[in-house]
């Protein structure tokens, strides 16, 4: 009975988005470790874009020190 979590930034994944991973993730459970998609849960979090942080920083300055970089 395998339990995958997922945690993404709430920017605006769509239902439609969040079925194709859900669904993608059952199908490589299936196929590599042969569980069964009857008891595979996986459930998404959405986590405020402000609550996660990258590098030792908030996403968004780190984001925009990506930016800068590439510019």
């Amino acid at each position: 009975m395998p339990y995958v979590k997922v945690e993404i930034t709430d920017e605006g994944a769509t239902m439609a988005q969040k079925a194709e991973v859900i669904q993608g993730i059952t199908e490589v459970l299936r196929s590599v470790l042969n569980k069964d998609p009857a008891t595979t849960f996986v459930v998404i979090d959405e986590v405020p874009v402000a609550h996660w942080g990258i590098g030792g920083v908030p996403v968004e300055e780190y984001r925009r020190r990506q930016s800068a970089a590439k510019r």
